[in-house]
C-alpha cells in the first residue's frame, strides 16, 4: 500500500489556479486533503489553527481584513502563514491587496487566485485530494467493464488473462486496464482500478504483441476506471482439488482494507471462459438484487428432503 505526494504544482496544474505571489514555493508539500477558512484567525484567536492545511479566503474573509486598519490587518494575514502553511488560496478572481502580495514574496508561501465561488473551490479540491491521498497499490491482472461490473481477472502469467478480456470486448465489454491495474480505495466499501498511462487501451497478446484496443474497436470499448466489484481468478485445471459446484460457498480477497467477493474459475481446454466470467458477472449482479440461484436450489433441495422424510414416517404407520 502506498501514498502519493502531492505538491502546490501539483494543484495549480490541475486546477489552472492564478500564481499571485510566493512562486518560489510552488514545490511546498500538501500533507492533509482538509482545507481551512480562517475565519477566526482573522479575527485574532490562533489557537488550534491549522496551519498544515491549505487555506481559502472568500469574499467575506477579505472583506473583514479590508475594513481592518493596515497594521492589524497585516499582521493577521502574516499569522496564517506558517512555514508549513502549503497556500492561501483566494476564490471569486477577487483582488489581492498590494501588502498581501509582498508577505507572500517574503515568506515564499503561494498565493493563488480561483475563479469559482468559495465553496465550489473547496469542494471541487477536496475531492481531488481525498482521492490523492487515499491509499492505493497495484496487481497484476486485468479489468473490464462487464454489464456494468468491474471484473479484476486474476491469475498466473500465462493461464489466458488477455485473451479471455479480448473476447469480451469482442462481446461488447470495455477494457480498463491490462497486465498492471492501479487500485486506490476510496472509501471502506469501494476500490476503483485504472491503468497506468504508460500501457492505457494496450492489451498484449502472445503471438501477437501489443494492441491498441481503442483503435481496433473504438471508444466504446475502453473506459478510463472502474470501481472493483468481483474478481475471477483463473488457475490450471486440477484433478486433486474439488471446486466448487453450487455457489454456496462466497469466498473473498482482501485489497487494501477492503473485502472483494471472488470466484476461482478453472481452465482447460473446451472451456470458453469468456462466456463463464460473463456470466459470473451477471450472476454476482443477481445475487445483489436478491435473487441467489445456489441458495434458491439448496432450499429447494432442502424441502424435498424433508417432504420425503415425512412421507417415510408417515408410511411406518
Amino acid at each position: 500500500m502506498r501514498q502519493r505526494k502531492i505538491t502546490m504544482q501539483n494543484i495549480i496544474e490541475k486546477f489552472h489556479f492564478v500564481v499571485l505571489a510566493g512562486k518560489e514555493g510552488i514545490e511546498r508539500e500538501v500533507t492533509t486533503s482538509s482545507l481551512s477558512r480562517a475565519g477566526l484567525v482573522l479575527a485574532g484567536y490562533t489557537n488550534y489553527y491549522p496551519a498544515n492545511r491549505i487555506q481559502i479566503l472568500g469574499k467575506t474573509e477579505l472583506s473583514f481584513l479590508a475594513q481592518l486598519p493596515q497594521n492589524i490587518r497585516i499582521e493577521r494575514f502574516t499569522g496564517m502563514c506558517h512555514e508549513n502553511t502549503p497556500g492561501i488560496i483566494f476564490s471569486r478572481n477577487l483582488p489581492v491587496l498590494p501588502e498581501f502580495i509582498e508577505i507572500g514574496e517574503k515568506l515564499q508561501i503561494p498565493l493563488l487566485s480561483a475563479r469559482g465561488k468559495t465553496t465550489r473551490v473547496a469542494s471541487r479540491l477536496t475531492n481531488y485530494l481525498e482521492s490523492m491521498f487515499a491509499p492505493f497499490t497495484a496487481m497484476h491482472g486485468v479489468l473490464v467493464d462487464i454489464y456494468g461490473m468491474g471484473v479484476l481477472i486474476t491469475g498466473k502469467s500465462g493461464v489466458g488473462k488477455s485473451e479471455t478480456a479480448l473476447e469480451l470486448v469482442k462481446r461488447g465489454h470495455r477494457l480498463v486496464a491490462d497486465d498492471s491495474v492501479e487500485i486506490y480505495q476510496e472509501d471502506e466499501e469501494t476500490l476503483i482500478g485504472y491503468s497506468p498511462d504508460l500501457i492505457k487501451h494496450l492489451l498484449e497478446i502472445r503471438g501477437l504483441g501489443i494492441i491498441n484496443v481503442m483503435t481496433l474497436f473504438g471508444a466504446g470499448s475502453v473506459r478510463s476506471n472502474k470501481r472493483i466489484d468481483l474478481i475471477v481468478n483463473l488457475e490450471s485445471w486440477d484433478q486433486e482439488k474439488n471446486y466448487d459446484r453450487l455457489g454456496l460457498d462466497e469466498q473473498t480477497e482482501k485489497i487494501i482494507d477492503t473485502n472483494v467477493p471472488r470466484v476461482v474459475v478453472p481452465v482447460r481446454p473446451g472451456r470458453n471462459l469468456a462466456i463463464i466470467i460473463e456470466v459470473a458477472a451477471m450472476n454476482y449482479r443477481m445475487k445483489r438484487l436478491g435473487v441467489n440461484a445456489a441458495q434458491i436450489f439448496s432450499d429447494r433441495l432442502q424441502e424435498k428432503i424433508e417432504n420425503e422424510e415425512k412421507d417415510n414416517l408417515f408410511s411406518s404407520f
